[in-house]
């Protein structure tokens, strides 16, 4: 969650004095507009790393944490996933208070008040500070954006506790949807059985020719968001899904199912505008719209 730290040392000069070095991992700069440009799964996994953060704030050794700084630019992508690379405006302490009016806490466009504790400080001040926070500076700008029609009501379910402060279903909904993404396909297809249950509902007018190792390597068109800059290059969960997003684009008259995955373990599809010339492909599968 947060920033590797693989070394630090002290220098003393007479220039200045109680000098602290620090050699960190490298990361890149959060580039919002850059980040919706990307698939929707990569911006998944910096929301998935973003609500394991925001847990382990929570309830780091030193008690519940804010970032009373939680904008993008405190934080770095490093191989895909979120990390804070900036603490000088982290604090531990709850605002204390005397009554419930003294835990007011004001955004620009919501406002809350939390209760005030027998102990006199704000209940989960911090946290809840996190929490909307990320709410709105990412989870309303990465998750909802081109997310598969599948998905969206339990991501609207995430986006809207995240926004009420609801951190365990935040928390719950966002493992489930993950199931700690990993690219095996058990587990993927676990995720999806309980998750997703992807056995879609999309019933297509179209009827699709299956033709076995068989790959078109032409007639691409372009679409957003792609994985492939000169073509159409999508991930799907199966072929219900492919033939759902095919028969959605008016110029789509056949798919190509590869190989390949996505960090998710869902599969990488070439969705083209034509099928005249098919090719051998021992790993690939083509389907082809049949017109009357």
């Amino acid at each position: 969650c947060c920033f590797q730290l693989y070394g630090y040392c002290y220098q003393d000069s007479n220039d200045i004095p109680d000098t602290l070095t620090t050699i960190t991992e490298l990361g890149s700069p959060l580039e919002m507009i850059q980040l919706l440009q990307t698939s929707w799964e990569d911006r998944f996994r910096i929301c998935l790393s973003l609500v394991r953060l925001l847990h382990y704030l929570a309830h780091s050794p030193l008690g519940s944490v804010t970032l009373l700084d939680f904008r993008p630019r405190q934080f770095v992508i490093v191989d895909g996933e979120l990390k804070v690379t900036d603490l000088d405006d982290a604090s531990v302490e709850e605002s204390s208070c005397t009554s419930n009016s003294d835990c007011f806490m004001e955004f620009p466009a919501r406002n809350f008040t939390l209760p005030c504790s027998v102990e006199g400080r704000c209940q989960s001040m911090n946290e809840k500070r996190n929490l909307y926070n990320a709410y709105r500076f990412f989870f309303t700008y990465l998750l909802p954006h081109s997310a598969p029609s599948s998905l969206r009501p339990l991501l609207d379910k995430i986006v809207n506790a995240t926004g009420n402060h609801n951190k365990h279903v935040t928390l719950i909904c966002t493992e489930c949807l993950a199931l700690e993404l990993s690219p095996s396909p058990s587990v993927n297809s676990e995720f999806t059985q309980k998750c997703v249950k992807s056995a879609n509902t999309h019933k297509s007018d179209s009827f699709y020719r299956r033709v076995p190792e068989a790959f078109i390597p032409d007639e691409n068109y372009r679409c957003w968001p792609s994985y492939h800059h000169k073509g159409c290059l999508l991930s799907v969960f199966d072929v219900n899904e492919a033939i759902e997003i095919c028969d959605s684009y008016s110029q789509c008259k056949a798919f190509v199912l590869t190989n390949q995955t996505t960090w998710t373990g869902r599969q990488l599809v070439f969705f083209k505008m034509a099928s005249n010339h098919i090719v051998p492909d021992p790993d690939k599968i083509t389907y082809v719209k049949v017109t009357d």
